[in-house]
């Protein structure tokens, strides 16, 4: 089955995720702006919703699919979660439509600290959050 397209990474970015944060002054503020992101994620197919797409080490469920294209990695990812739907968002803004080098390359952690997003997540968040950064570098390096 054929990706479904997504604007995060070309038309929604890491700077606008940043700029858009920086507007906000408390989190409560912050989670609604990273679940209306995840509100603009297409939803990924069901059928694709099986053990081959499921990212494992999540507290929710989580599917990631991809195809590389005129050298460039598009991915397609989907949660039963609102606030995950959101933070694969703020994730793909920083790796969809990339190549493998700068997916390899790109500083998820600084961006991570930039949006100062990790301590306002729960550990199980956050290391579900760990595991879509490492199966995306790992699309990556298999595709580099």
């Amino acid at each position: 089955m054929p990706l479904t397209e997504n604007n995060f990474g070309q038309d929604i970015t890491t700077d606008d995720i940043l700029d858009t944060l920086g507007f906000f002054d408390d989190w409560e503020e912050r989670y609604k702006y990273i679940i209306d992101l995840g509100k603009q994620l297409p939803a990924m197919d069901d059928s694709k919703k099986t053990d081959d797409y499921l990212l494992r080490g999540c507290q929710s469920q989580v599917w990631i699919d991809s195809e590389v294209r005129d050298g460039k990695i598009l991915l397609e990812a989907d949660s039963d979660a609102h606030i995950v739907r959101g933070l694969l968002g703020v994730v793909l803004a920083a790796y969809n439509h990339k190549t493998p080098a700068d997916i390899i390359a790109f500083d998820i952690d600084d961006y991570f600290t930039q949006i100062d997003l990790i301590k306002h997540l729960s550990p199980t968040r956050g290391n579900g959050l760990r595991s879509m950064v490492e199966r995306i570098k790992a699309i990556a390096a298999e595709s580099a």
